[in-house]
């Protein structure tokens, strides 16, 4: 999948829709920035320049502190793709992020969201 157009999205493009969606199940921007941070490593202020700089998605990823050790144990279908089975390592992260806003938006603890 190189050269997926989603890996050149700015991720202040994407941070809103992930926002909207939880917010939409009364979940919180602080809740998916938590989980932002959890996958990635990033802080808010590291989380807040990534997106004032204008980061692209595979910038965004490439950058991340500390990717989470338990991010493996995201598994489950996004968009009718298995998060696990997904070759690509860059398109696996946005999908692992994905699924992450997904089980926050569907009201799942935030324990289990973050694999504790």
């Amino acid at each position: 999948m190189a050269g997926h157009p989603v890996f050149s999205m700015k991720f202040a493009q994407l941070y809103p829709l992930y926002v909207q969606k939880a917010e939409r199940k009364q979940r919180t921007r602080e809740e998916v920035d938590q989980v932002i941070g959890w996958l990635t490593g990033y802080d808010a202020a590291g989380l807040r320049r990534q997106i004032e700089q204008g980061s692209d998605v595979e910038t965004f990823f490439a950058q991340a502190p500390a990717f989470h050790p338990n991010s493996a144990r995201i598994t489950g279908l996004v968009c009718g793709v298995r998060v696990e089975e997904v070759d690509d390592p860059l398109m696996r992260k946005i999908r692992q992020l994905d699924k992450l806003v997904d089980e926050l938006a569907k009201g799942k603890a935030m324990d289990k969201i973050l694999r504790q």
